[in-house]
């Protein structure tokens, strides 16, 4: 994908929640839960591992920022937080982005093992014999 095709370079203004001198936050258009959001530095860069620790940084602290503005409406019960880098890792989108997924009591019949299930089978290790 080519900087001028990507979606997180010239976001729709109307999913833009916040926005600093590094990064910018947005509504995900494909929402896994309601306040699903995605943090996304400034500048084109494909992933985590490409980022500048500068940028890392930044992502990192609007986390507790974007946070509160999910907060403020939605009132969730936990979160997950997750990075797809690489395309094996499920990355379809190129530039960098981090999803801040609010989670419901009762979304889920068993949410333990949380960001584990994004391989069926290997979220329950409690259950293990060994």
């Amino acid at each position: 994908m080519a900087e001028g095709d990507c979606p997180f370079c010239e976001p729709d203004p109307d999913q833009v929640f916040h926005e600093d001198e590094h990064v910018l936050a947005l509504w995900d258009r494909y929402p896994v839960s309601p306040g699903h959001a995605l943090i996304v530095p400034r500048r084109h860069v494909a992933g985590w591992f490409e980022a500048s620790p500068a940028e890392q940084l930044a992502v990192v602290a609007a986390l507790p920022v974007v946070r509160e503005k999910i907060e403020r409406v939605h009132q969730p019960d936990g979160w997950n937080i997750g990075i797809n880098a690489g395309r094996a890792a499920g990355q379809t989108i190129f530039h960098l982005h981090v999803h801040l997924i609010p989670r419901y009591k009762g979304d889920q019949d068993d949410p333990r093992g949380g960001v584990r299930h994004v391989m069926p089978g290997k979220a329950n290790y409690w259950d293990d014999p060994e």
